[in-house]
């Protein structure tokens, strides 16, 4: 039997959200925070982190206050929320002082149900109107920010302990995509969280496939990310770099190759930046190269792609950054470039500021993950402390596995090169010594004369960087950034120069072999989205979010679209059975893409095989409507309604065993009453909102058809 609180989550969550399941670990969560409990989430971008303080707010008689370091996050959950139907606001120095009176106003009156506030809001106003306010729940996004050896400290969340003493008995709940273990202990403490529990959702994103390319020369690289752009026109990405003038010579060249491009970095002044993030989350502008200034917060669900242009400096950093892409759960791509410069410039960086040995131990982490050659997903994960049975087949190196050789005598080379400079010089020296280059810097040194010179002539330059990267990742030689990257074989090392011990190497992918590997364009199907109606249901979207003013992917998500463009709803019943579609959407903007989807239907050809048929042959199969729910991408309330049309039809099924006779004659009592018509609203506005639509669908199918 349901508790009360979990029919009433249940019912918001489909009512104002328009979903029929949780994600894992989210209810758990509501509920804890309901009973009044501490809750570190700990979930990955994209995961569903806002859902788990936005639902208890909304059953709680009182105001949430969520504490949020972005302006930009602030507004798109705040509009999203709106958009739901949701009393909600936000009180940072974006806004006047009139605005600023008008939300105090709200929130003392008890006419917000969330108010977001930046940490410096906060403190600042937490000794006057807010303790007028009947605050029920604290919410503390990006909770990272309030640790030192986060990847984004910010000092003012530090104060938040002193907000948090001074409401004892109100539950808080911190929020982060990204903590390590030093890092979530630091935040436990920081915030004075009381016996909180952690929740770990999986931080496996299997929609975003991961490939990673080194050593490409600037010219190059640039034409790769045109060709990739060109095959992916009109589709949203972001892509990063180390610098803004990087950022600046990116953007010009996509912008002379034709495409919708801003760029977006920290010297830009507050208007332009606030400028270029609007133009992109309302599709303005398609993408956007930036430093890792942009991004934190952007709540766009429909970004097809992340590419970084440089070595990012920490895998949590590049995890979050490529988090951004598939928000949606659609198909979407992420391309990592990367050489020795940026690592050696990083290192530099690291010299002189703080936590210098974490920082630098951090980035060598990344480093390695670039130079991998087993599965990406499966080294990214365990850097989260969660570890994969089996290979991902989503990423470069599951696609083309490397094959390996035995590269003892390769590897004694460059050993024995090391030894003879004196473990003074860097992989550039060596590789020109062992290829017997003929410059300079080998005259002045003498290096010609050495035993080694010229022995690895057969190699090319690239190769031989490759296998000394790998010696390095093997843990055979160090790279001593100290020393100006000078290379020193280590005891291992020295024994494989001994002989004593056997090395095995991986064949690099040569340029003709990276052509060939390069993924085509990935097209993802949520039950056979019609191309035709989904551009005309976008097209709508697009005009709906001019005139109010609101992202596009607040009104409906391209999942939400491509499953219209698949389901075809043309009644209020089908159209709330769309994953996605809440009561306040339903009402809003129902009617208007109905009536493209109506006429759509008229002259559209019959598909091969109509929806309803796979669901049987699936039923058929044994399974269950929950298994034929996932293995189809669609939604429950859609698989049972299948199931209706089905039953009504005279095909074999059972109905009756998923549904009680009890909530039958509920449902017979309102439809009788409302002279059996054949809307559902109407009876769920009935019932109190108790019993789920897809229970009304199947008592309303029984009723017809057995009286």
């Amino acid at each position: 039997m349901k508790t009360q609180t979990q029919t009433q989550t249940q019912t918001l969550l489909k009512k104002v959200y328009g979903y029929d399941n949780f994600r894992p670990l989210q209810e758990e969560i509501i509920n804890r925070t309901i009973d009044g409990k501490d809750s570190f989430v700990l979930m990955p971008t994209g995961g569903g982190k806002s859902m788990c303080f936005q639902i208890p707010a909304l059953i709680f008689n009182g105001i949430t206050i969520v504490v949020s370091p972005l302006i930009s996050l602030m507004k798109d959950q705040v509009q999203a929320l709106k958009s739901n139907g949701i009393k909600a606001d936000f009180f940072n120095s974006s806004i006047s002082t009139i605005e600023e009176n008008e939300v105090i106003n709200r929130a003392i009156n008890g006419e917000l149900q969330l108010l977001y506030l930046s940490p410096e809001k906060l403190i600042s106003v937490s000794n006057t109107w807010l303790k007028e306010l009947n605050i029920k729940l604290v919410a503390i996004d990006e909770a990272h920010c309030v640790s030192m050896w986060g990847h984004d400290f910010r000092p003012e969340y530090t104060q938040l302990k002193v907000f948090r003493n001074s409401i004892p008995k109100v539950p808080f709940m911190a929020l982060t995509a990204t903590a390590d273990k030093s890092a979530r202990k630091d935040i436990e403490k920081q915030l004075g969280l009381t016996d909180s529990k952690l929740f770990i959702s999986s931080f496996d994103r299997k929609n975003l496939s991961i490939e990673v390319r080194g050593q490409v020369e600037k010219k190059k690289k640039l034409q790769e990310i045109v060709n990739f752009i060109n095959r992916r026109k009109n589709e949203s990405g972001i892509i990063y770099c180390l610098s803004r003038k990087n950022t600046e010579e990116v953007a010009n060249y996509l912008k002379q190759e034709g495409h919708s491009v801003a760029f977006y970095h920290a010297g830009m002044n507050h208007e332009e930046r606030e400028s270029t993030q609007t133009d992109f989350i309302n599709d303005d502008t398609k993408i956007i190269v930036a430093t890792i200034a942009f991004g934190m917060g952007i709540d766009k669900s429909n970004v097809r792609f992340v590419i970084h242009y440089n070595l990012p400096k920490n895998l949590e950093g590049y995890y979050q950054e490529i988090g951004r892409a598939g928000r949606d759960g659609l198909a979407s791509e992420t391309i990592l470039y990367y050489n020795m410069r940026d690592f050696v410039l990083y290192s530099q960086f690291a010299d002189g500021g703080a936590n210098s040995a974490m920082q630098k131990e951090k980035l060598n982490r990344m480093l390695q993950f670039t130079e991998a050659k087993s599965c990406r997903r499966k080294i990214l994960l365990s850097y989260f402390g969660e570890h994969l049975s089996e290979n991902c087949g989503n990423c470069d190196v599951c696609e083309n596995p490397p094959k390996d050789f035995e590269g003892t005598i390769l590897t004694q080379k460059a050993l024995s090169g090391i030894a003879r400079m004196g473990e003074k010089d860097g992989i550039t020296m060596l590789i020109n010594v062992l290829r017997g280059s003929n410059n300079a810097d080998i005259h002045s040194k003498q290096y010609f004369n050495l035993k080694t010179y010229g022995i690895g002539k057969d190699v090319s330059f690239f190769d031989w960087r490759d296998y000394i990267i790998q010696m390095a990742n093997q843990g055979l030689i160090e790279i001593m950034y100290s020393e100006n990257s000078a290379l020193k074989i280590s005891p291992i090392g020295w024994k494989v120069l001994k002989g004593e011990k056997t090395v095995r190497l991986t064949t690099p992918l040569s340029s003709d072999e990276r052509k060939k590997t390069q993924k085509a364009v990935k097209t993802t199907t949520e039950g056979e989205p019609n191309k035709d109606l989904f551009t005309e249901l976008k097209k709508i979207r697009s005009t709906i979010s001019k005139e109010e003013k609101m992202p596009a992917y607040i009104i409906f998500n391209d999942k939400t679209l491509k499953l219209m463009a698949s389901e075809l709803p043309t009644t209020e019943n089908e159209f709330l059975a769309i994953s996605g579609v809440g009561m306040n959407k339903m009402e809003k903007y129902g009617a208007e893409f109905m009536s493209v989807i109506r006429k759509f239907k008229s002259v559209a050809k019959p598909r091969k095989t109509p929806t309803t048929q796979k669901t049987f042959a699936l039923y058929k199969e044994g399974l269950g409507p929950t298994e034929i729910a996932e293995k189809r991408s669609l939604s429950i309330t859609t698989i049972f309604s299948h199931l209706s049309q089905l039953y009504t039809e005279g095909k074999e099924i059972e109905l009756e065993k998923y549904i009680t006779k009890e909530t039958v004659n509920k449902v017979r009592i309102a439809f009788n009453t409302l002279d059996q018509k054949m809307e559902l609203k109407p009876i769920y506005d009935k019932l109190n909102e108790e019993v789920s639509y897809w229970e009304i669908r199947l008592s309303v199918t029984l009723i017809l058809k057995n009286g």
